[in-house]
């Protein structure tokens, strides 16, 4: 799981590293320069007013991610290599601190070693976005953060974050579209903007799976992302 130094999205993270590592699997954590990283910490004491951060079981997660070596210990992007590894795990976020990750050459370059091998990829919300531009989503089905939930937070606390919600002029939508080989290709899924799944509820969550390819929209369908990913491995 590559992640930038700072500002990755709290559920996106700590929902898939503990279902994986209850199901036995090893999760190792990658930075650019192997520094420990750190959550956006807005999702942790909420965006405005105490709200519209992480719900409580994954802060609980979070905070038990903290304590594990592997998290602690990163290695470097450029070190990994592909061939060691059975998937591989592209969280989102979009706090400034993301483009480090979603911007890097290094971690596109992983990708491109990765994909080829037909392994466990799962990309969930603005981890879509690398996958994208490393040009390897053409002639496949996806989703990912949809531009009316981007545009919907954007607006709804421009007046106390900026353009906190906006991590590129570009809606991340708008930018995976343009990376498919069909219109069709993009699957929005049902509209909402405040049900979440859950660990015990997967009704209100979405994801996509072409062949052993995963995404998924936002923090709320972080819980059957990560099932539906465990799955393939």
């Amino acid at each position: 799981m590559p992640l930038p130094d700072r500002d990755f999205d709290v559920t996106e993270v700590a929902v898939p590293w503990k279902l994986a590592t209850e199901a036995g699997h090893r999760v190792v954590f990658a930075t650019e320069e192997a520094a420990p990283p750190a959550c956006d910490p807005l999702l942790i004491t909420g965006v405005v007013f105490g709200l519209l951060g992480a719900r409580p079981e994954p802060i609980a997660l979070y905070r038990e991610l903290e304590q594990d070596p592997a998290f602690r210990q990163p290695v470097r992007w450029r070190d990994v290599d592909a061939t060691r590894f059975d998937a591989l795990i592209l969280a989102g976020g979009h706090a400034p601190g993301m483009r480090q990750y979603l911007g890097s050459p290094e971690v596109r370059a992983l990708i491109k070693a990765f994909w080829p091998t037909g392994k466990p990829v799962g990309a969930i919300c603005h981890g879509v976005l690398p996958l994208a531009r490393a040009g390897v989503l053409s002639g496949r089905r996806t989703t990912c953060l949809p531009r009316y939930m981007e545009r919907s937070a954007y607006l709804a606390t421009f007046w106390r974050r900026g353009k906190y919600y906006r991590t590129y002029p570009t809606y991340v939508e708008d930018e995976v579209r343009a990376a498919l080989a069909e219109p069709a290709h993009f699957e929005r899924g049902p509209r909402t903007l405040s049900a979440r799944g859950t660990r015990d509820d997967d009704a209100p969550a979405f994801v996509v799976e072409d062949g052993a390819y995963v995404s998924a929209r936002w923090p709320g369908d972080a819980y059957l992302f990560a099932r539906r990913l465990i799955a393939k491995l």
